[in-house]
């Protein structure tokens, strides 16, 4: 469905009505675009006035930019072997954890994961030792319930989910799917997985070549972004959740302009569905400080995680398809995620950079 036709189609029905917080939502977007932007440039801190903002951590506009995306971008998904079944194998495995120093424990032990060779009882040895030292072995972003109950670890029923993803034939058949959706179903169907973890991965699947799919064609609402959206709306009219975050995705120039906002996009790429997604799960915890008054969904009325500058520019690299990486500053229109000296303290630094 087109654009104009998925305004048509709103207009038909009883409209939203927006909160006061709806209102901040444009404005922290802007805000927070413009911290990530001041930091690309290299300026140094402070990079905002906002309190919120320089007080507490929030993730960036565009998913994309983020920390953990940035090095799935860079480092699994485009480094390696481009088959198919490889990128979709190393996107999976990283996915399920989602933590950078998960990936680089089976790095280090075995060298970069690989799907022809992928062993579960070697993989589960080296992340069960971790966690016996204290390691985490997973990232805070969103829970991760156990893939099956064949193991008493968590972390061997995802390696296991994948072995059998594997077996399955799944890369070759999300290199068949029409449509997001139709490879968001085919994630769905697998044990572990829930709505709002297969909409995650079908969109890191979708950085790489193997998937082409329109990040304006599919989206699901996760609980942080259900929570703000009922902040954001005192009455969401007929529209449910993902036709709401659809209904702001479409009308954001408008809403920017309604403001006299200045958004800076992503060098030219506008807030995608996903984006609009995380920044109703954002405006959800900036509203806990904002607007104290607002009800979303629990009982959270704090940010846990306080903000800290670190005054090192921030390096992007996006993916090929999406024509941004000669628009970024100081590129060389760039066809290959750029590469570091390996060495620990290159590796070092790169997990200090919190975005």
């Amino acid at each position: 469905m087109t654009v104009t036709a998925r305004i048509d189609l709103l207009v038909r029905r009883r409209p939203p009505r927006p909160s006061p917080v709806y209102d901040t939502y444009w404005r922290f977007a802007t805000r927070r675009q413009d911290v990530f932007h001041r930091r690309v440039r290299g300026e140094p801190p402070p990079w905002t006035t906002d309190p919120v903002l320089t007080a507490y951590r929030f993730t960036n506009a565009y998913r994309a930019s983020d920390r953990v995306s940035q090095y799935l971008i860079r480092r699994v998904v485009y480094e390696g072997n481009q088959a198919p079944e490889e990128v979709v194998f190393r996107v999976l495995l990283f996915k399920l954890f989602n933590r950078i120093g998960t990936w680089e424990l089976l790095s280090d032990a075995h060298g970069p994961p690989r799907a022809d060779i992928f062993d579960v009882d070697r993989c589960d040895q080296v992340l069960s030792a971790a966690f016996d030292e204290g390691k985490r072995l997973y990232s805070a972003a969103y829970i991760m319930p156990a893939a099956s109950r064949s193991s008493h670890r968590k972390h061997r029923t995802h390696l296991e989910l994948v072995r059998m993803m594997l077996r399955d034939a799944l890369p070759q058949r999300l290199t068949c799917a029409s449509s997001m959706d139709e490879a968001f179903q085919l994630l769905l169907g697998y044990g572990g997985i829930g709505p709002f973890l297969a909409y995650q991965l079908v969109t890191d699947l979708n950085y790489s070549a193997v998937l082409d799919f329109s990040e304006m064609e599919f989206v699901m609402a996760g609980p942080g972004a259900r929570s703000g959206l009922r902040k954001c709306f005192t009455d969401p009219g007929d529209l449910d959740d993902e036709d709401l975050i659809r209904f702001v995705a479409d009308r954001q120039a408008d809403e920017f302009a309604a403001r006299g906002l200045d958004f800076e996009d992503l060098w030219g790429r506008p807030l995608q569905l996903i984006d609009c997604q995380n920044l109703f799960c954002e405006v959800d915890k900036y509203a806990r400080v904002a607007h104290p008054e607002a009800e979303g969904i629990g009982k959270r009325t704090r940010i846990k995680q306080k903000f800290r500058a670190l005054s090192a520019p921030l390096a992007m690299w996006f993916p090929p398809k999406w024509g941004l990486n000669d628009r970024l500053p100081g590129s060389e229109a760039l066809s290959r995620p750029p590469r570091s000296p390996a060495s620990p303290d290159r590796r070092r630094s790169r997990l200090a950079v919190a975005l």
